[in-house]
């Protein structure tokens, strides 16, 4: 039961990153910036062209009520796995540092309404989102494992180099990179900064306003000075983050190249699936003038390599699970 309740928590979280990113390319984050339930009828505002609309309320309510479910539901895993600590033999630091984070979400998610899309804020809600996403799948492995139901893949036909295992962890840190580049592309609303491709502006290097782009406290908009944010300063923030793209593509190809010839199609084929679909949804992005669609598949193709690589990671590292629990299963094919 506690590997039913993991898993459906984690599909949970997997949908509120992608609902919060759809609150956000809404414009639907200050729907309701009157506190914990939104007050529709008393905004004078509240009109169907208004700032806060009817629509933009429900958006971010339901924001709302999803996060709740899955605090709650993290509560509860956590109590039943304390309870239970001594007969899984699974750590218990995994659901108690997954409930402190969630308190930590919760509270990056009020200060966003409260200090008004806070770019920084903002960025960090969203890779607040992705780690408590990898929290919990590294806690549904570990019950798995625990109970027999995930085995090592990786340690078929010999296991593997430790230079693999590293450039594997290397892959995972930069994908942290790009997903937090990509945040604060979509917070800055910098995504139509270079509207061609594979140039952008129609020059191979544009003009670029690094410093301004990357002053990471200031408000949304305007520089520190509280001078209006610079259109260069936009296209340092969208060109970076597409240089780094090309970077993350060509590592996906070497990892899935290299698990091919270690007899891990099934997790090659993961690879060169979920770099497929960031590339096609990155393109939609800027040649398609950021529809919402495309915008949200993106964000969702980050929090799947986040889930993928992470479950990878926690089978390679050592577990505390019951000796003879562990199934063999065969090689990952994509669905």
């Amino acid at each position: 039961r506690l590997q039913a309740l993991t898993l459906l928590t984690l599909f949970l979280t997997f949908d509120l990153v992608l609902f919060g990113s759809f609150t956000r390319l809404t414009d639907s984050g200050l729907g309701c910036p009157v506190g914990a339930h939104a007050e529709i009828s008393a905004a004078p505002q509240a009109m169907p062209t208004g700032p806060v609309t009817f629509s933009k309320a429900w958006v971010e309510m339901i924001h709302r009520y999803l996060a709740t479910a899955v605090g709650v539901l993290i509560l509860v895993m956590a109590s039943v796995g304390w309870i239970e600590r001594k007969r899984l033999n699974v750590s218990v630091a995994w659901p108690l540092a997954t409930l402190a984070w969630v308190c930590l979400q919760g509270a990056f998610g009020a200060w966003t309404v409260t200090m008004k899309l806070f770019p920084a804020i903002v960025t960090m809600h969203l890779l607040g989102g992705l780690i408590l996403l990898a929290l919990l799948r590294v806690q549904a492995v570990r019950y798995g494992q625990a109970f027999g139901m995930v085995a090592d893949t990786f340690g078929q036909e010999g296991g593997w180099s430790v230079f693999t295992r590293r450039a594997l962890w290397a892959l995972f840190a930069l994908v942290w990179l790009q997903i937090a580049l990509g945040g604060w592309v979509s917070t800055n609303y910098a995504v139509l900064a270079c509207r061609d491709f594979p140039t952008c502006q129609g020059s191979w290097w544009p003009h670029m306003d690094f410093s301004g782009g990357f002053e990471l406290w200031r408000h949304l908009g305007v520089q520190g000075s509280g001078e209006a944010l610079p259109f260069a300063a936009l296209t340092a923030i969208h060109y970076v983050h597409r240089l780094m793209a090309y970077l993350v593509l060509a590592c996906l190809l070497a990892m899935a190249w290299h698990l091919r010839r270690q007899g891990h199609a099934g997790h090659a084929r993961w690879l060169l699936a979920l770099g497929g679909w960031q590339l096609l949804t990155g393109l939609s992005n800027v040649v398609l003038e950021w529809p919402l669609v495309a915008a949200v598949s993106h964000t969702g193709g980050a929090a799947a390599l986040v889930v993928v690589l992470t479950g990878w990671l926690t089978v390679l590292s050592p577990a505390q699970a019951p000796q003879g629990r562990v199934s063999n299963l065969p090689d990952e094919q994509p669905a």
